[in-house]
């Protein structure tokens, strides 16, 4: 039982960086999405800041699902 509180917290903090970073990533998604509308090239500041960010984002995701399906998972009592 207390293994899936942990588990459940630890979730809820991903949760919180994935939207922390995700805040941080909408200002080089926003110059990226105004490059495209105005024909032009995106700064390779805004393109390698978006990046890195997602690929924070993606690995934070794959974390999170990685615990919510040990979560999922029914928890097996060793007795001896």
């Amino acid at each position: 039982m207390f293994e899936k509180c942990k588990i459940k917290r630890k979730i809820k903090r991903y949760q919180k960086m994935i939207e922390s970073v995700e805040k941080k990533r909408i200002r080089s998604q926003a110059a990226l999405v105004e490059a495209i509308l105005t024909n032009s090239v995106p700064s390779d500041e805004d393109v390698d800041y978006f990046n890195k960010h997602t690929a924070v984002i993606n690995d934070l995701r794959n974390q999170m699902h990685v615990l919510q399906k040990g979560l999922a998972a029914p928890v097996s009592k060793k007795y001896k």
